[in-house]
């Protein structure tokens, strides 16, 4: 007899799904025994908490495509997961999330961990099902694969443990409601109004300050946008998540845009007469031109998203490759190539910067942004970077130079902590021949990497012997992104009290649990830390003792947050700290920016 279990994991292994991170518990005790019986087809992957899991699910999906999977037990492993899908729900990533519930007697009956999931899973899932009949199974996961591809977004399905265990039935019996579903889907191709796209095109030709924002949505569109931003003579700003559309050597690429962005992107955007985004959803209004500035003209393929974070002309509903590849015709080659030549020039410069700034350290202490700017030329060909939400987010963003070849995420919309360590996990899971980097913060590794490098050291047959895998970590003991938005933002100095973390030795507890540790605390030992860490054939933890008081200093300051940032530093416990090294560090910017400076 083949049980309801056997029959969803064989499912879904039709569904292409040949992974499924997750954590064991009782609810799921049925399918369990079916993964046992799959014989490591699909692989049931033990990750150390369920959010865990559901980060890896949607790393897997960002970095390759396809349906990114998690399980967990009913009650209290249900509601780990949340954080995880959410995380997929923002950044619009296909995601299928299998969740036990108690056995269907007891529900209502407020039964040990008995959580109401459709009400818990409603917000953050696209499609939500309980399975109450055998025959139902099949077409419930046949929707919410398909849910989960069509809407880009959190498909999830409950099984009553005690449904678990029934016999399957395959074919449900030819009876008034019953459904007969298939596995299968394909990609639709999304054309733009031709009225629109020639809205588009005249709004653009008429533009002489023209300025591109892509996004991930430009993915599969690169040849297209260069030969775009050609015609124009425009520049390409990039949303973090759009950070691996173009290499980040072409001249005209001004890099991150907004807080952690670059001051050529700041400056072209904010000085444009025309913007032009391109499969991204940017939504921080004061890194964009003011309403009336700039014409606007947009595309994207999810027509509730377009024109709501800039007023547009032109409202191009298509895919990004598609609709460009009918626009590039309609485009007339700009003749007059001075914004063009300004932007490339203010890039050089912004470069010139970086490495200024990286290469300031201040009493014997590692300058952060100098980890990430040593590292850049040496990325390996075809790498896989991650990041977490923190300070070192803006290095990664900032001084890290993609090249073609090269992926890149990070928890885009969401921003939450904790996803660098589990998305750099699936993405050498899925592609154990390429090398893999994360970059995360002391806070975060601690809050929760720490433990997946147990799940690394367990699946080390898998995860090493290879490319290497990278957790690059920063120990700062602070809080460090928060600490400095409360100067900033709050006009607040340093609360000890919630942004001091403990010092913990992080390359010494991989040591112990059987990794490779490297550790470094010398600004001219960098270079060499990261060669030893790249020639590893096993998982590493790198970690740096870094400077907590260099300012990720954005590209521009407003006047109200200086005003707060003063304040907060007449009190703060590293005034004098802070004051010499932001001083330093925009003193590199005033000095590339002399004339006659060598070019």
């Amino acid at each position: 007899m083949q049980q309801v279990a056997d029959y969803i994991v064989d499912r879904i292994r039709e569904w292409g799904v040949h992974r499924v991170y997750g954590y064991p518990g009782d609810g799921i005790n049925g399918l369990l025994g079916a993964f046992d019986r799959a014989e490591g087809d699909p692989q049931f992957v033990q990750a150390r908490h369920e959010e865990m899991s559901a980060f890896m699910a949607c790393g897997h999906a960002k970095f390759t495509g396809e349906v990114g999977c998690c399980i967990a037990t009913s009650g209290p492993g249900a509601v780990h997961l949340l954080n995880g899908l959410y995380d997929a729900k923002l950044d619009h990533q296909p995601v299928v999330a299998i969740v036990g519930q108690q056995k269907r007697i007891a529900q209502g009956s407020h039964y040990q961990q008995e959580v109401h999931l459709e009400s818990l899973f409603a917000d953050v899932s696209e499609f939500i099902q309980s399975c109450m009949h055998p025959a139902q199974v099949r077409h419930v996961i046949d929707r919410a694969f398909k849910t989960a591809l069509t809407r880009r977004g959190v498909a999830t399905i409950v099984v009553p443990v005690d449904l678990q265990e029934e016999e399957a039935q395959p074919s449900p019996p030819k009876t008034h409601g019953a459904v007969y579903s298939s596995v299968g889907w394909s990609q639709p191709r999304v054309l733009p109004d031709p009225g629109e796209l020639q809205k588009a095109a005249d709004v653009l030709n008429e533009g002489s300050k023209v300025a591109m924002l892509i996004g991930q949505g430009a993915r599969h569109a690169e040849a297209e946008v260069v030969e775009a931003a050609e015609l124009l003579g425009a520049g390409v700003a990039k949303a973090l998540l759009g950070r691996e559309v173009l290499d980040d050597d072409l001249p005209f690429v001004t890099g991150p845009i907004g807080l952690l962005g670059s001051e050529p992107s700041d400056d072209m955007v904010m000085n444009c007469d025309t913007l032009f985004m391109i499969g991204t959803s940017f939504p921080y209004a004061e890194w964009l031109p003011d309403e009336g500035q700039a014409r606007g003209v947009e595309i994207d393929i999810d027509g509730s998203m377009i024109g709501i974070r800039y007023p547009m002309e032109a409202h191009v509903v298509g895919d990004a490759k598609e609709t460009l590849k009918q626009l590039i015709p309609m485009l007339k080659r700009k003749e007059d190539r001075g914004w063009r030549e300004r932007i490339e020039e203010h890039v050089r410069t912004w470069n010139r910067t970086m490495e200024d700034r990286a290469s300031q350290h201040f009493q014997g202490q590692i300058n952060p942004q100098a980890i990430a700017h040593v590292l850049s030329p040496m990325l390996p060909d075809d790498c896989i970077l991650t990041a977490d939400s923190g300070s070192s987010t803006n290095w990664w963003a900032r001084h890290l130079k993609l090249r073609k070849g090269m992926r890149a995420s990070l928890s885009g919309t969401l921003a939450t902590m904790g996803p660098g360590v589990p998305y750099a996990i699936a993405a050498k899971f899925a592609y154990p021949d390429h090398p893999v980097i994360a970059f995360v913060g002391d806070g975060a590794f601690q809050m929760n990497g720490m433990n997946e490098m147990i799940t690394v050291q367990r699946y080390a047959e898998q995860l090493g012997g290879g490319p290497p895998l990278v957790f690059c970590v920063f120990n700062n003991e602070d809080l460090n992104q928060v600490t400095w938005e409360q100067r900033a933002m709050g006009g607040d100095p340093k609360f000890m009290g919630s942004q001091y973390i403990p010092d913990v030795p992080f390359a010494k507890y991989a040591e112990l649990i059987g990794m490779t540790g490297i550790y470094c605390d010398d600004p001219g030992g960098i270079e060499d830390a990261w060669r030893r860490a790249l020639s590893s054939t096993g998982p590493v933890v790198l970690e740096f003792k870094v400077d907590q008081e260099i300012p990720p200093l954005p590209p521009h300051i407003k006047m109200e947050q200086a005003k707060k940032s003063a304040k907060a530093v007449l009190s703060d416990p590293e005034k004098v700290g802070i004051g010499v090294r932001g001083f330093r560090q925009k003193l590199s910017e005033f000095y590339e920016n002399l004339p006659g400076r060598d070019r």
